[in-house]
């Protein structure tokens, strides 16, 4: 059959027959192999093994947009497991590319779109990579069915549980948990609160900027309200901290929220690097002086702070 079917490429070989491209290599005896294995199999990819022998090499081969590709070349036959975290791995990322199919980063958020025949679709927001690509793997595996979600969620790459919820037909990760013992409520208030933090400014969460609108509606459907060690969110309830909130600038915010039990100026510094500029550290410091002024912070040891339990 000589090397019918076969075109070559700048950088491969794809096996062709009519109009419709079957597969694509990089080796031109792999493409024969595979052309030669679909002529005998009428052209039937359904056919097609995920490990094939060829030649005292084992070829793990994945269909992807109804084309095969040659993902792994082995000497000794692959086990099971093998063979099947290769093939998620490359279906979820086949071109190698920096966060993988369906995710884009725009600014600090995490965005996984889909077009689904023309039409964009958003399937989440997240400021974590890994919440990202873990709910872009779950919709691989389940043909986009953001409904099959649980309320827990076990993720085999980072060997967490995850706390998601469905909302607006958007998938948010509201917690991760190297056990699968997770107090929800305490996941719900604090998901609520880093939505409200980010509607009024004490906190930068842009991917949960469709939510600050849906706070009440939120903690209705959760039977939590928004809490914090800190702030108190309630209406009804008076806090001192509130009663100074709006005089605050951003950045005295953003240095008050970077700062829990015994917080270093260099874990305060890592936190708020977005914001780094000219005398970022002197900056710090001098936002630091002020809360302690206000008596919201105070100092307890060197360079260590706290929030203080007004």
């Amino acid at each position: 059959m000589s090397e019918k079917y076969i075109r070559k490429n700048k950088n491969s070989f794809s096996i062709v027959k009519g109009s419709r491209t079957y597969g694509k290599t990089n080796n031109l005896d792999d493409a024969v192999f595979i052309r030669d294995f679909l002529a005998e199999n009428d052209w039937d990819l359904s056919k097609l093994p995920k490990t094939i022998e060829n030649d005292g090499n084992y070829m793990v081969l994945s269909v992807l947009d109804e084309k095969i590709f040659v993902i792994a070349k082995y000497k000794e036959k692959p086990s099971d497991e093998t063979i099947e975290r290769l093939i998620k791995r490359y279906r979820r990322n086949p071109n190698n590319s920096r966060y993988g199919l369906n995710i884009t980063k725009v600014f600090d958020t995490f965005v996984i779109k889909k077009q689904i025949f023309g039409d964009d679709y958003i399937f989440g927001y997240y400021d974590r990579l890994e919440d990202a690509q873990f709910v872009r793997n779950f919709l691989l595996d389940n043909n986009w069915n953001i409904n099959e979600l649980k309320e827990i969620e076990f993720d085999e790459e980072t060997d967490t549980y995850k706390v998601i919820s469905v909302i607006d037909d958007a998938a948010y990760v509201l917690d991760s948990s190297t056990t699968d013992d997770i107090d929800l409520d305490k996941a719900y208030e604090e998901f609520l609160s880093k939505i409200y933090k980010q509607k009024y400014g004490l906190a930068s969460y842009p991917h949960l900027d469709l939510l600050t609108d849906k706070i009440e509606e939120l903690e209705e459907r959760f039977s939590v309200r928004a809490r914090d060690d800190a702030w108190s969110f309630a209406s009804d309830v008076s806090s001192p901290l509130n009663e100074i909130i709006f005089s605050l600038t951003p950045f005295q915010q953003s240095v008050y929220d970077a700062i829990s039990a015994n917080t270093t100026l260099d874990e305060i510094e890592k936190s708020l690097i977005r914001y780094k500029s000219g005398n970022f550290k002197e900056k710090i410091e001098k936002n630091v002086n002020e809360l302690i002024d206000l008596d919201l912070v105070e100092k307890v040891g060197k360079d260590t702070f706290s929030k203080t339990n007004l």
